[in-house]
């Protein structure tokens, strides 16, 4: 159970190890996307979750505090959430699956960091919960927050500053 809450021990590596966590998962999540577009990456944040709420659950089993800093698919999941918001965007406008232009994912990476560092509303409220879906929940809610974000700054950049 450790080598995969940890992501095979990324959750280990200090300083910061969700920032690691989610820069594994930004690389992965751009093979995924190369390697199947946006249905795949989607396929595969859908099949991250369960994983998540089992192996941790599993993993923090009689734990006081459930969320542990080297626990990180959470991250994962998180991450690939804000990931999936470019991806699905260069799918619907018909780019081919080695395209995936540099500002859509840095956006992603950056609104999810961001969210899950502050932890505004819905996210903090899913952190104070200390089980496990909480230590799932709060890392959903921030990809969700940053999809929206990166939504948003595509519709900014493209739409009203016509780039």
């Amino acid at each position: 159970m450790r080598w995969i809450v940890t992501l095979g021990g990324i959750g280990s590596l200090r300083p910061a190890p969700g920032t690691w966590a989610s820069i594994a998962a930004l690389l992965l999540g751009l093979l995924l996307h190369r390697i199947g577009h946006f249905p795949l990456l989607a396929v595969a944040t859908l099949a991250a979750i369960p994983l998540c709420l089992w192996s941790v659950g599993r993993f923090t089993a009689g734990m006081a505090d459930p969320d542990r800093p080297e626990i990180v698919i959470d991250e994962l999941v998180g991450q690939w959430i804000a990931l999936c918001a470019p991806s699905a965007g260069f799918w619907l406008m018909g780019l081919a699956s080695d395209r995936f232009p540099w500002p859509g994912w840095v956006a992603a990476f950056l609104f999810f960091r961001l969210f899950d560092i502050w932890k505004p509303w819905l996210v903090g409220r899913a952190d104070r919960r200390r089980d496990t879906a909480g230590v799932l929940l709060d890392d959903v809610w921030a990809g969700v927050f940053a999809a929206v974000a990166t939504i948003l700054a595509a519709g900014l950049s493209h739409g009203i500053m016509g780039r």
